[in-house]
C-alpha cells in the first residue's frame, strides 16, 4: 500500500503553487515551497488552514482557500509533479513478482485516480482510493482496512510504504507494517516517533521488506 505525495510523486512545487495562488488572490503572505513539506499531508483543509495566518482560521475564510486552491491546484498540478527517482523501477519489479500495490491518499478521491492514470497508467494497481464520503482522511485507518477488506488480505500482510507521521500512524492503526520514505516531505526522527518499523533511503530498498511465500 503506497501513500502517493511526498511517497510515489514529488508533487510538492505544484501543491505550494496552487496555495500560494489562493493565498495571494486572498491578500495574504504566500510561503516558501519548502514549507508546503510541514503544511501538506493531511489533506487540503488541513493545509490551508496551517497556510494562512493564525488570526483567520474562520471556516469562512478556509473555504475560500480551499476553494482557489482546488481550482488553481487543478489547472497546475501536472507543471513539476513526477515520479521520485527509482519509483517506477520498483513499481516494475513489484508488478513482477505479482504483488497486489494499491494507493491511498489525502486528495479527494476523484483527483487521486486521475493523477495515477496521467502518471502511473503503465503500472496496474489492484485499488487507488482517495478521501472521499466513504473513506474518511488518514491517520483514520477506515480506508487501509476497507481496502484490505476488499482484497480479502489481513492487514498485517500489507507493507505500507509512507513519508509522513500521519502515514505511519495510519499502518500502525490499521495493523499494517509501517515502512517510511526518506526521499519525502519529513525526517527519520518523525517517521520513527509516529511508528515506522524501518525506514529506506531509496524505493528499490522496499524490495528486501518482502515476504512472497505463501
Amino acid at each position: 500500500m503506497f501513500d502517493l505525495d511526498g511517497t510515489l510523486l514529488d508533487t510538492l512545487a505544484d501543491l505550494a503553487n496552487a496555495m500560494n495562488a489562493a493565498l495571494a488572490e486572498l491578500g495574504f503572505p504566500t510561503h516558501p515551497v519548502e514549507a508546503y513539506r510541514y503544511f501538506v499531508g493531511d489533506g487540503i483543509d488541513t493545509e490551508a488552514k496551517r497556510a494562512l495566518p493564525n488570526d483567520h482560521h474562520d471556516s469562512e475564510t478556509i473555504k475560500k482557500c480551499v476553494g482557489l486552491a482546488a481550482q488553481y491546484y487543478g489547472k497546475c498540478w501536472s507543471e513539476n509533479t513526477k515520479p521520485y527517482p527509482g519509483i517506477l523501477e520498483l513499481l516494475t519489479s513489484l508488478q513482477r513478482r505479482k504483488i497486489p500495490m494499491t494507493v491511498l491518499s489525502n486528495k479527494p478521491h476523484d483527483f487521486t485516480k486521475l493523477i495515477i492514470e496521467k502518471l502511473l497508467s503503465a503500472w496496474s494497481f489492484r485499488i487507488v482510493r482517495g478521501v472521499s464520503d466513504s473513506t474518511p482522511t488518514k491517520p483514520d485507518a477506515a480506508g487501509a482496512l476497507q481496502i484490505a477488506e476488499e482484497l480479502k488480505i489481513p492487514p498485517q500482510r500489507f507493507l505500507y510504504l509512507g513519508d509522513t507521521n500521519t502515514d505511519m500512524q495510519t499502518a500502525d492503526s490499521a495493523g499494517m507494517y509501517a515502512l517510511g520514505a526518506l526521499w519525502g516531505f519529513r525526517t527519520a526522527d518523525e517517521l520513527l516517533a509516529n511508528g515506522a518499523k524501518a525506514l529506506v533511503e531509496k524505493p528499490q530498498d522496499v524490495l528486501k521488506f518482502l515476504n512472497t511465500s505463501r
